[in-house]
């Protein structure tokens, strides 16, 4: 018997909605991505404090499973609009 606890499948794609929002790829070593990428990150963050927010005080029983819904919602408002890194070893190997 494993010692992690058993999560149920709401759960598992509730945290895998938290982890795709806040996943981002690195910046570009540029200033104005930089930027960018931090306020996404605030702004992704924000939609994700709120939405969990309102399910510590949900009791519906479909909670968790709106919720990740809503989270992947609101994740697709603020898509990624910034130059990501690239290593130059990558460049030419396209």
């Amino acid at each position: 018997m494993s010692d992690h606890p058993v999560l149920d499948e709401a759960v598992r794609d509730l945290l895998a909605a938290v982890v795709a929002a806040l996943d981002l790829p690195l910046p570009a070593v540029d200033e104005a991505a930089e930027r960018a990428h931090h306020r996404l990150l605030e702004l992704r963050a924000l939609d994700v404090r709120v939405v969990l927010d309102v399910l510590t005080r949900s009791r519906h029983p479909q909670a968790v499973a709106e919720s990740a819904a809503d989270i992947r919602y609101r994740t697709a408002g603020w898509p990624v609009d910034y130059a990501p890194f690239v290593l130059r070893e990558e460049e030419g190997a396209a």
